[in-house]
């Protein structure tokens, strides 16, 4: 974010809407008055969706985006409660070829999203087997990234 990079943010279901608030908190502020930070989340666009899952395949609604979007530096925020989302995995082939890093938020023992992280790339893993709890750790941990944003850019309090 200092360099001019941005940050990509996708998911499905509520993953989706976590990854839609992880953006509005970065693109607006979140504690502290600060300039907007340059973050998309890919779940957002209804056409941009349909038309890729209509010419190609769901499973290439994330992956076409971030090819589009993202540029090496760029940093993709992959979140999945099973680790295992098709569309999610692939998002996570197409930024890894364009030197895009991930930081991957998973649940239960990670899935394929945790096999497929290379050495530049960051898991945080909610060892919860129950959905709902893993969404609820999701969230507390979307409010900690952006604290840490917050703390590292702009010397807000250090983060809790």
């Amino acid at each position: 974010l200092r360099q001019g990079n941005k940050i990509l943010v996708c998911g499905n279901g509520g993953s989706a809407a976590d990854a839609q608030h992880f953006a509005a908190e970065l693109v607006n502020r979140f504690e502290i008055e600060r300039p907007g930070l340059a973050a998309i989340a890919l779940t957002t666009d209804s056409s941009a969706l349909t038309s890729i899952a209509n010419d190609y395949a769901f499973e290439q609604i994330f992956a076409r985006q971030v090819r589009a979007l993202g540029k090496a530096g760029d940093v993709l925020l992959a979140i999945s409660t099973s680790g295992n989302s098709p569309n999610v995995l692939t998002a996570i082939t197409a930024a890894r070829e364009l030197g895009l890093s991930t930081v991957a938020l998973t649940g239960r023992d990670g899935g394929c999203m945790a096999e497929q992280l290379g050495g530049e790339d960051v898991e945080i893993r909610v060892e919860a087997t129950a959905t709902a709890r893993i969404q609820e750790t999701h969230i507390l941990i979307i409010h900690c990234l952006c604290d840490l944003v917050d703390w590292r850019l702009y010397g807000a309090k250090e983060p809790v």
